[in-house]
């Protein structure tokens, strides 16, 4: 669980880029980066295997999404999706496909090598060197990012469904 309410740098360097909601945040935790989309005025939905205490106007969906239950939002098209410090391989197909069209992917977790500075250290919950390009490839990519913050080793993407013209990117 990471402790802080601060939204991850990866994540506000690419909300601008989600023009509509609703936004998934997957595996909130405590809700930070839906909280942060809230304050923007975009609709989200949260979801977390354990219940979490969020702020009025975020819909708070409790799900455990490693469990073999079905996917709880079969249908539903999401304007932004947002996963960080969370891996579980199955649900990516799924995060692809839960996209609409025109709607952002920012994704940011622990890969490979991480285990040198600690938790998480096993690799079901390390990437593989661009597995998330490899994961998302058929979306379009907009940035991608891989390795040593200093105190971690990450990979980070972000991605849209279609055609990224007319898409402002100022990095």
């Amino acid at each position: 669980m990471h402790e802080s309410l601060e939204p991850s740098a990866w994540v506000v360097r690419w909300a601008p880029l989600v023009a509509r909601g609703p936004v998934l945040d997957v595996a909130c935790g405590g809700g930070r980066h839906a909280r942060y989309f809230m304050q923007r005025g975009i609709p989200v939905i949260a979801v977390d295997r354990e219940a979490q205490v969020l702020p009025e106007g975020i819909t708070f969906v409790k799900a455990n999404l490693e469990d073999g239950s079905p996917w709880p939002f079969a249908g539903q098209r999401f304007g932004g999706i947002v996963v960080t410090n969370y891996l579980h391989r199955p649900l990516l197909p799924l995060l692809a496909e839960s996209l609409a069209a025109g709607g952002i992917l920012i994704y940011e977790t622990f890969m490979a090598g991480n285990e040198k500075y600690g938790k998480p250290s096993n690799p079901n919950f390390l990437l593989r060197p661009g597995e998330l390009l490899q994961a998302f490839g058929a979306l379009t990519l907009l940035a991608f990012e891989q390795g040593t913050t200093g105190k971690s080793v990450v990979q980070r993407i972000c991605v849209i469904r279609g055609d990224a013209e007319g898409v402002r990117i100022s990095a």
